[in-house]
């Protein structure tokens, strides 16, 4: 199952046994009290998380877990482990990234299939439930919404970077586009202190296919003389071809 949090995805793959008339915790259930359980049937379970977040209070980094339980008949401790594959027990030698307790609660009709879900959900916040038979587990989550947000509006309200504008520069160049306005773009560019390269060679690409030939010769001779300050062979190299075709169409015109 997917469920979005805040601007948080959070995965969660498992399989799900059933009781099928079976007791399912304690010491004659299918699961057993104070022993690791695998939170599910055959593979581990796995967590995968969108983004860093808290779960159970603890700092949880971006990236998929496997979680491992410890049902108590009042709490659970809870661990993740960083997930590499589906071998549940294996975990039990390693070290869990956090662990946590968190309380059992009983509930009011019973859990035919044990179930995982989000519920609870708030803008930064919600619950993963773990529920089977009549016992029911929430592990809190907290995730981040106004860092990322606010750091969205601040990149908009500052406007396009010079790799915004080259690389719209470069599909309008490439798909056949306005020329006129690919160049534009890739002066907004190349118009700072330090333009890489690359971004140069572009802008000569772009004036030679308008045919301003001295102008894409300039160009190609910069972003040459930056080719080689940054030990780029390749582009000294295609530069150099380039100027020479330029040469050879601006002799052609006369």
């Amino acid at each position: 199952m997917k469920q979005t949090v805040g601007l948080t995805e959070i995965t969660i793959n498992y399989s799900r046994p059933s009781a099928k008339d079976r007791a399912v915790f304690g010491k004659d259930g299918i699961v057993m009290y104070d022993q690791p359980w695998r939170t599910g049937a055959n593979s581990a379970t796995k967590l995968t998380f969108g983004d860093d977040l808290k779960v159970g209070g603890q700092d949880v980094k971006k990236g998929s877990y496997a979680i491992i339980t410890v049902p108590g008949a009042a709490e659970w401790k809870v661990s993740l482990y960083n997930y590499d594959g589906g071998n549940w027990s294996s975990y039990l030698e390693k070290t869990a990234a956090v662990s946590f307790a968190v309380p059992a609660a009983k509930l009011g009709n019973k859990v035919e299939t044990f179930t995982i879900d989000v519920n609870n959900l708030r803008n930064t916040s919600a619950t993963i439930d773990l529920m089977w038979d009549m016992t029911k587990v929430s592990i809190p989550v907290e995730v981040e919404v106004d860092k990322r947000v606010t750091a969205d509006i601040d990149k908009v309200l500052a406007g396009p970077t010079a790799g915004d504008y080259y690389a719209a520069a470069s599909y309008y160049h490439d798909a056949g586009k306005d020329l006129n306005k690919a160049l534009e773009w890739i002066q907004n560019a190349t118009a700072g202190d330090s333009p890489a390269f690359w971004q140069v060679r572009r802008e000569g690409l772009i004036l030679g296919d308008l045919g301003r030939y001295d102008d894409a010769i300039k160009a190609a001779e910069k972003s040459k003389m930056l080719a080689e300050k940054a030990g780029n062979d390749e582009y000294v190299r295609m530069n150099n071809k380039s100027i020479e075709d330029w040469k050879a169409k601006k002799g052609g015109k006369k």
